[in-house]
């Protein structure tokens, strides 16, 4: 038995490919007295589902991915342990154009999501510090589950409400629902795929296309090029970053499709990424695939999965029509560590009404002040895409973050910075830095490319 204490982390979590290994496992039961359903609120972070799951008694917070057919854990801190048994070494590869990497399998593992439980779980964990997931998304990611868990139960998503339901597939029954439509799925090396349709162009008629079904990818769609040969990129696009796989930086073209179909329900000028044949070589192994439908569109509908009859069912949810946006700067600000900030403790602020005393008659107020010292984040420059606004500013990769736009960075949730630079076309962005011990400022404006 090995005891695991400080790995390391990567960002865009669903698109990893594994080698082919034989997996083992009774599956997830439902015990003690309620067996029909366990219910869990999630966090929905650049449209990612994060919820905390238990491995050996120790509670992690994971990302619930359609896109992955194995449990991979990549990040633990010091300050957590976790027992691991039954080791052995493995080989992975993932989307990006570096080199395969090396992992750790750990077998006879029990998960358990409150009284759903699997007593015998494969678990992946990445060696080395080449992933910074965490630091992606700004708070603590241990690492990702998919079809273990989902095979075993059926899946309702309620984005809005940011809620799971994993019900008992021998007892649901899905109530009849006028607004809802049901598709049929395929399992394909235990992922699932769905037919849809899109229109690239105005110009252009709706085409067929087949895609894995991907909650953990945080983009709406991603297309590959020459899957299909009518699937090309048109004439409006721009190189973009668009994560980090397994095997290095993921980068393609956005654009926008005319239209995206899925049965009834018709989504006008989503974003959509090209990606090329080298990225994608490993994702290319089910040769009817042309690409993925991600959480920026699932997020849309309250979503049904069910992997033992094979279907998925949806319904519109509030956000069906909101607007499809992307970062316009080409700056991707990442979590870096914490700093002691002093500031006022507002809950230590008592206040006299001297009125009340019968010591001012002016009404006078008087305000003690406590401080306290607080430690809150720091953010720097993770990656710059060239020719970008921010790259044409001056912004390099590394800078740390002092202030944006005349507010301290450290008062910014990573998800508020992300809001800003997903904003608005000409939006200014003032930014100082703090680069090599010394200041420096930099002002762009976000530009819209599609």
């Amino acid at each position: 038995m090995v005891k695991i204490k400080t790995l390391t982390y990567t960002f865009l979590v669903s698109f990893f490919f594994f080698s082919q290994f034989i997996y083992s496992n009774t599956g997830f039961q439902f015990y003690g007295e309620n067996d029909e359903k366990v219910e869990v609120n999630f966090k929905l972070i650049n449209n990612l589902i994060v919820f905390p799951l238990s491995i050996n008694d120790k509670e992690l917070h994971f990302i619930l991915d359609t896109g992955v057919n194995k449990n991979i854990l990549f990040s633990l801190y010091k300050a957590d342990s976790l027992e691991l048994s039954n080791i052995d070494r493995v080989i992975l590869r993932g989307l990006g154009k570096g080199d395969p990497i090396n992992a750790l399998r750990s077998r006879n593992n029990t998960f358990s999501i409150k009284n759903l439980k699997s007593l015998n779980e494969d678990l992946f964990v990445i060696l080395g510090d080449k992933f910074n997931l965490s630091a992606q998304m700004g708070v603590t990611i241990h690492g990702i589950i998919g079809y273990s868990l989902l095979k075993d139960v059926v899946l309702y998503i309620n984005y809005r409400k940011k809620k799971l339901v994993f019900y008992n597939p021998e007892k649901f029954d899905l109530k009849k629902c006028r607004k809802c439509q049901t598709f049929p799925i395929s399992l394909v090396e235990n992922k699932p795929f769905i037919d849809a349709k899109v229109k690239l162009s105005e110009d252009e008629e709706l085409i067929d296309v087949k895609l894995l079904i991907d909650s953990g990818g945080s983009d709406a769609l991603w297309l590959f090029e020459d899957s299909d040969k009518e699937i090309k990129p048109p004439n409006l696009y721009f190189d973009d970053l668009l994560g980090e796989g397994l095997s290095g930086a993921i980068f393609g073209k956005r654009s926008r499709l005319a239209k995206f179909k899925l049965g009834k329900f018709s989504i006008k000028s989503p974003t959509v990424s090209y990606l090329d044949t080298l990225t994608t070589k490993s994702a290319r192994t089910y040769g009817e695939r042309n690409g993925s439908l991600g959480g920026n569109i699932l997020k849309r509908f309250k979503v049904w999965l069910d992997y033992r009859e094979n279907k998925l069912t949806l319904r519109k949810n509030g956000s069906f029509t909101s607007d499809f946006n992307y970062n316009m700067s080409g700056m991707y600000v990442e979590y870096h560590s914490k700093t002691l900030v002093k500031e006022i403790d507002k809950s230590e602020i008592k206040v006299y009404n001297n009125t009340v005393r019968n010591e001012n008659p002016n009404n006078a107020i008087s305000l003690v002040k406590n401080y306290k010292y607080v430690f809150k984040p720091v953010y720097h420059v993770g990656r710059i895409v060239k020719g970008s606004p921010a790259d044409m500013a001056g912004v390099k990769e590394g800078d740390l973050i002092i202030s944006i736009n005349s507010k301290m960075g450290y008062d910014f949730k990573l998800k508020d910075i992300n809001s800003l630079l997903h904003s608005k076309d000409k939006k200014k962005i003032s930014l100082r830095l703090k680069r090599n011990e010394k200041e420096v400022k930099a002002v762009f404006r976000l530009k819209k490319k599609i």
